[in-house]
Order: C-alpha cells, then sequence, then structure tokens
C-alpha cells in the first residue's frame, strides 16, 4: 500500500509544474488540477479586466490572477482571481511564491470537472486564512455564490434575477451584472 508524501508550503514552492499541470497544496496534500478551458479562460480576463478599470484601484489595492497565495504552513491555492487591499500589504513581497497571505477577495471561475468537496473545502481555506469574501462563478448554471467570513451559509445569485456581482467594502461603487460576467 503506498502512504502519500505530505509537502510543507516550502517544499511546494521549489516544485517544478510540467506543461499542462497545474498544482495546489491543500493541508500538505499536493492537487493536480487541469489547465483551465477557453470558455473558463475568457471569464476571467474578461472580469480581471472589469476590475481593473475601477478608477483608482491601484492605489486601494493589488488584483491577480492565477498566482499562488499560502493560506497555511501546508497550503498554498492558486485563485482564477484575487484582490489584496494595499493596507494588507505593507511590509510584504508580493513578487514572494507563494505570496504569503489569504487575499481579501477571492474569484474562482468553476469548470465542469470541478468538484463540489474540493471547491467547498478551497472556501473554508480562504476564509479561515483571512479572507473576506470568496466568490464562485458557475457558467454553465449562470449562478453565483458569495461566501463571507462569519457566515454559514451562501448568498446565491442567479443571472436571470439580475444578480450583479459587487462587494461593495473592498471595492466600493462598483457593480456589473452577472450577466455581463457569466
Amino acid at each position: 500500500m503506498a502512504t502519500k508524501a505530505f509537502l510543507t508550503a516550502e517544499e511546494y514552492a521549489a516544485l517544478d509544474e510540467p506543461a499542462g499541470v497545474r498544482y495546489e497544496l491543500s493541508n500538505g496534500e499536493l492537487i493536480v488540477t487541469p489547465s483551465s478551458n477557453h470558455t473558463h479562460n475568457k471569464i476571467r480576463d474578461l472580469l480581471n479586466a472589469r476590475l481593473r478599470s475601477i478608477p483608482g484601484i491601484d492605489d486601494r489595492g493589488e488584483i491577480s490572477s492565477e498566482t499562488d497565495v499560502r493560506l497555511g504552513p501546508d497550503t498554498v491555492r492558486r485563485p482564477d482571481i484575487c484582490f489584496f487591499l494595499k493596507a494588507r500589504l505593507a511590509g510584504v513581497d508580493i513578487d514572494q511564491v507563494p505570496i504569503p497571505l489569504a487575499p481579501d477577495l477571492v474569484i474562482e471561475i468553476v469548470s465542469r470537472n470541478d468538484r463540489a468537496d474540493d471547491l467547498l473545502r478551497k472556501v473554508v481555506q480562504y476564509l479561515e486564512a483571512g479572507a473576506q469574501a470568496v466568490w464562485l462563478m458557475y457558467p454553465n448554471t449562470r449562478l453565483a455564490y458569495r461566501y463571507v467570513c462569519g457566515k454559514r451559509e451562501p448568498e446565491v445569485l442567479a443571472v436571470e434575477s439580475g444578480g450583479r456581482f459587487e462587494e461593495s467594502a473592498l471595492l466600493p461603487a462598483f457593480s456589473v451584472p452577472l450577466s455581463e460576467i457569466i
């Protein structure tokens, strides 16, 4: 019987990723995640561009895509999009891999091959590490689930009912209809 090898965040950071393979680290366990498809990347890039177009966003914080973030001594995740408030980045080297703190906002675009239990584990890890909000966007069902720190149940927003992507505490005056994203 084979035993699982567990890694620390430092050992994870030293790994080489072969072409077409992406890794994350969850409680020491190396997770292989498939490369994203065209629709996933299109949505990520569209939302990323919209966020970067917010007036004064660079004064407010940093937006990143597909960047490793350390959520604990043996947990490293790679959110599709994340946002860090500038005040939390004081003294942090954001070019370090992985960035040594949880983002304030995490956005994950859910693909067909994502498993619900894995997604929920990620949400919990982000929130426990200090994220204020985590969004799971489901292009196939045109739904978004918004998880916030301190609330047990997500807010469910639907394109059909006029749901909007907005996170007023982190991104004041930014509001986009989900229909323009997913």
